[in-house]
């Protein structure tokens, strides 16, 4: 037994025994999750953060802006300002959950934003679900996240309260409200988000996902920003636009279909910020 001093503290330290293996029964994902997160001391969303992967995603929205004010970090542009009357900073972030977890943390610390929206493109993971239709996530999970040797389910982070990141209900109902008005020519799903760090381009992958996790749509940043947002406990959403059908054709498809469905998610956007 190592027994470490200062003065009159004393600290003592247990020998090390070796990693714990949890047992294989064992799975946090059914430990019951937090409370769904409040807007803090339930008051309206003063200032939103709007994150997207790539220029495409966000460019439209930071023409949209007025009184903008540039700062950069992290090799980030956030772009704070006015939309649509509602204060915001927009952010392109880059793609990967590292860029988008990164770059929620500073908006959260630096800006002290209320919410957070993640806007972008995404494959879909179902046939119902076309090029060009809007999801709007449930929750998101991390695809790539696997720790089942040590009896965790597939998904599930070790040590976090929940399998999957909860998205604010009200933000979720605003979306698929303002999805329904500003974008009639296409439809709006409501469902888990899924992300990794790959571009899923193949059939079997895509139907790995929708047996074991239920997903919806994936992509690359969502789930970071959910988890982020879950530990600081600020209320978020994902919105999603398909650009591919996630499956073969998914190379062929995304150039072409890339710049509609982005567009499909500005309209969103910017009609959700006004309502928040």
């Amino acid at each position: 037994m190592l027994r470490l001093s200062c003065e009159k503290a004393v600290i003592t330290v247990p020998p090390a025994e070796g990693l714990h293996v949890l047992p294989a029964a064992f799975d946090r994902s059914v430990q019951k999750p937090r409370e769904p997160q409040q807007r803090k001391e339930e008051k309206d969303m003063n200032r939103i953060g709007i994150i997207g992967a790539m220029e495409i995603e966000v460019a439209r929205l930071k023409e949209m802006m007025t009184d903008v004010t540039v700062t950069k970090k992290a090799s980030m542009e956030f772009n704070q300002g006015l939309l649509n009357g509602k204060p915001v900073v927009v952010v392109q972030c880059g793609i990967g959950k590292v860029n988008a977890g990164i770059c929620t943390q500073i908006l959260v610390d630096d800006f002290q934003v209320d919410a957070v929206i993640n806007t972008g493109v995404a494959g879909s993971l179902r046939n119902e679900i076309n090029i060009g239709d809007i999801v709007v996530s449930t929750d998101a999970v991390h695809h790539d996240m696997d720790v089942r040797a040590l009896g965790y389910k597939k998904g599930q982070i070790p040590q976090i309260d929940v399998f999957a990141f909860p998205a604010d209900e009200t933000m979720q109902k605003v979306a698929a409200e303002a999805c329904r008005e500003v974008n009639p020519e296409i439809q709006v799903f409501s469902g888990r988000v899924l992300s990794g760090d790959q571009f899923i381009s193949d059939h079997g992958v895509k139907s790995v996902l929708v047996d074991e996790l239920d997903g919806f749509c994936t992509e690359m940043e969502g789930a970071a920003i959910a988890q982020a947002a879950y530990l600081n406990h600020i209320p978020y959403v994902i919105l999603r636009a398909i650009s591919d059908k996630a499956d073969d054709s998914a190379t062929m498809d995304y150039p072409e279909f890339e710049r509609k469905a982005a567009q499909h998610c500005v309209n969103l956007t910017q009609e959700m910020v006004k309502r928040l």
